[in-house]
């Protein structure tokens, strides 16, 4: 996989990703009336906007480069149908950016050919070389975009922006919650939901470590 310029995990530290996903999803989906303040006209944003999109691609691209390395049993197979699931919402994600970002005379930013996800492997929060360790990353990468999306609610002014925000940052939760839900088949003591936040400071009780 080659290097790339941003890591979700770095974006995720500036705060960026998940004020201007909303943002573009209120923009695609026709969210109830909300007021334009004009910050996702500026260049800056523009950029965000795109930086964002980069990382729905990247999303998109890993449930991509993991499917072919599933096995065909029925774990496999189960990881597989759910990989499949949270993919297509990440499509949609991705489709809101792209009309966000041309509404507002941007050039979205194509997706590259592979993206670089070895921060998590060397954090032992998944690989691509097991369904196991897909899964786990997987659940790595939906806990940090939920993270993100939590992180908007106190950067956006706007209250229309904010009850965008609020209508998808869930999604990635149960993206979440799904996969951890997959792994207490196999192991009853992970439980689906394992605290009552899903902030930084949990993190770690989210994350399955290979």
């Amino acid at each position: 996989m080659t290097q790339n310029n941003i890591s979700r995990r770095d974006l995720l530290k500036d705060g960026l990703t998940a004020g201007v996903t909303a943002a573009s999803v209120a923009a695609l989906f026709g969210m109830p009336a909300f007021a334009t303040t004009g910050r996702t006209k500026s260049g800056g944003d523009l950029t965000i906007l795109n930086a964002a999109l980069d990382l729905e691609h990247q999303g998109i691209w890993a449930y991509s480069a993991a499917a072919p390395k599933l096995s065909s049993t029925d774990v496999g197979k189960t990881v597989l149908a759910l990989a499949l699931r949270n993919q297509a919402d990440h499509k949609l994600h991705r489709d809101a950016l792209i009309g966000a970002i041309k509404a507002h005379g941007g050039t979205p930013v194509a997706s590259k050919d592979s993206y670089d996800l070895s921060s998590y492997v060397k954090a032992g929060e998944g690989n691509l070389d097991s369904d196991a360790n897909i899964a786990k990353l997987a659940l790595a990468l939906e806990v940090d975009a939920a993270l993100a999306y939590n992180d908007a609610f106190s950067k956006l002014k706007d209250q229309g922006l904010i009850a965008a925000a609020a209508s998808i940052g869930p999604t990635e939760a149960a993206h979440a919650t799904a996969i951890r839900a997959v792994f207490r088949t196999l192991i009853p003591s992970v439980e689906y939901v394992p605290t009552a936040f899903i902030s930084a400071d949990s993190r770690s009780q989210w994350i399955l470590k290979v």
